[in-house]
């Protein structure tokens, strides 16, 4: 298991936990959900990167690197911290 495997599975948990302390179940299974896609993009880049063929009707010709749809996936997951962070900062409204 990579180093990049690891930092996101951590990251995931810690939303996990305060998605159920915050909202309970509810708030869990939506942050699942949200977490699907920028984890599957952290853990399978090179699978992802690797996909040529035709979805939705569109072709697509060319493949992308992996480092691109890993950096993606680390993108989408780092939302809601920076949201936090931004909220934290801004104090009580």
């Amino acid at each position: 298991m990579n180093t990049g495997r690891i930092a996101s599975a951590a990251l995931a948990l810690i939303y996990l936990v305060a998605a159920y302390i915050g909202g309970g179940g509810e708030a869990l299974l939506k942050t699942v959900i949200f977490l699907t896609l920028p984890l599957a993009c952290i853990w399978f880049s090179d699978e992802l990167g690797a996909f040529t063929g035709v979805m939705r009707g569109q072709h697509i010709n060319a493949t992308t690197p992996g480092f691109l749809v890993a950096l993606g996936g680390w993108l989408i997951l780092m939302i809601p911290l920076v949201i936090g962070i931004i909220n934290f900062f801004r104090g009580p409204s």
